[in-house]
């Protein structure tokens, strides 16, 4: 088990997509609810779902499948009848992430040149990070044994970089030296390092990246 800080409130975050009326697709698929079995069976899914994204969101970032079904209230031949293997049901805790946090990155954001805006990204995803930070170590640790998290952490860093890129002055985009120097700065795994491996409170975290970005954009040109 690895000792997360500051992670008490991280499932809190995410939990209410659990209950949203738009489910993630899988759990959409099951049959309507006048059907008191497929109600059962949906609403065990559920909640072996919710018990992964609990007991990761807690500082279990590579737990069981029995783990998983404990927390649940449910048999583990149960979660099997449910997610084909452990992929299955990580890929349906990502679903229910970005369901959660997903509009929040999407925002544009607010600056009124494009300094401005790369530094209010930053405010931006400190915040996002904080929340999503327990899950994708998790699933970083997992995904040398696994294809669909090793795609889906390929996906993410595209998403990512394009998402800072969105913003950057032609002349800054096509130096790739620039742009790639802003990515590491705004990049998840600088946030894990500050946060996870350095312990640093969240606060002086975001200082040193202000900092970083700071010296970063003053070589850079303003249009």
């Amino acid at each position: 088990m690895v000792n997360q800080p500051q992670h008490e409130s991280a499932f809190a975050a995410i939990k209410p997509a659990m209950a949203v009326t738009k489910l993630p697709p899988a759990l959409a698929k099951q049959a309507p609810l006048g059907d008191g079995r497929r109600e059962r069976s949906r609403s065990s899914r559920a909640k072996i779902v919710a018990a992964l994204l609990d007991l990761i969101g807690k500082g279990d970032v590579s737990p069981s499948a029995a783990r998983v079904a404990e927390v649940a209230g449910v048999g583990l031949r149960s979660v099997f009848r449910h997610f084909e293997d452990m992929d299955a049901l990580y890929r349906e805790m990502g679903e229910v992430i970005e369901a959660r946090v997903l509009p929040i990155l999407l925002q544009p954001p607010v600056g009124e040149t494009w300094k401005d805006k790369v530094f209010d990204l930053a405010e931006r995803r400190a915040k996002l990070f904080e929340t999503i930070m327990p899950y994708r170590i998790s699933a970083n640790l997992r995904r040398f044994e696994s294809t669909y998290l090793m795609h889906d952490y390929r996906r993410m860093l595209r998403f990512e970089s394009e998402s800072i890129e969105a913003h950057l002055p032609q002349s800054v985009r096509t130096d790739a030296t620039a742009a790639g120097g802003l990515n590491v700065i705004l990049s998840f795994q600088t946030w894990r390092l500050l946060r996870h491996d350095q312990e640093l409170p969240v606060e002086a975290a975001k200082a040193v990246v202000r900092r970083l970005l700071g010296a970063a954009l003053a070589e850079l040109p303003d249009g």
